[in-house]
């Protein structure tokens, strides 16, 4: 593996790992001691040559398409890519039905679909989100707002859909 193929996989673990609102250690934590903080910080900087079969395990942590993990996968490779969007399926569940039903019913059956059922956090895409507007009957930035007070979406979302309006 080529130390800038490395370093770019490991910008986007580090990525992904901070929009989920993790340190190393609390990966770590999060783990159980799965993810050793020295391994994954060791895999971030690019020291360490991570196997398909480890990053596919990491991508299922961290509850992401493999794919999103992989340098090369947006446009023009330097330039940061729009925040993903991640649903808190913890928090989702406590909200109540008759508010998040229709999110919970589309977040299951994406689950279903990818056969991810880690049960702690959804990544959706920028469709998925004009999709569940239209079912709301809601624009997708009163929905994200929505979402985000419901405490199932982080507040980086709101720079995905004004990346997404502008």
């Amino acid at each position: 593996m080529s130390s800038d193929y490395a370093k770019q996989l490991g910008a986007k673990l580090r990525a992904i790992r901070t929009q989920q609102g993790l340190s190393l250690h609390g990966v770590e934590e999060k783990s159980q001691g799965r993810w050793k903080a020295v391994v994954v910080g060791s895999y971030e900087r690019g020291d360490r040559a991570v196997t398909v079969q480890r990053l596919a395990e990491l991508a299922d942590f961290y509850g992401v398409p493999v794919q999103e993990l992989l340098p090369g996968t947006t446009p023009g490779g330097a330039a940061e890519p729009p925040p993903k969007l991640v649903l808190d399926l913890e928090r989702l569940s406590q909200v109540p039905p008759d508010k998040a039903g229709p999110l919970q019913r589309y977040a299951a059956t994406i689950q279903s679909q990818r056969g991810d059922y880690n049960g702690k956090v959804l990544s959706i895409r920028q469709d998925d989100l004009r999709t569940l507007a239209v079912i709301y009957d809601q624009s997708p930035s009163v929905l994200t707002e929505q979402l985000i007070g419901w405490g199932v979406l982080d507040a980086d979302a709101r720079r995905a859909v004004q990346h997404e309006d502008g």
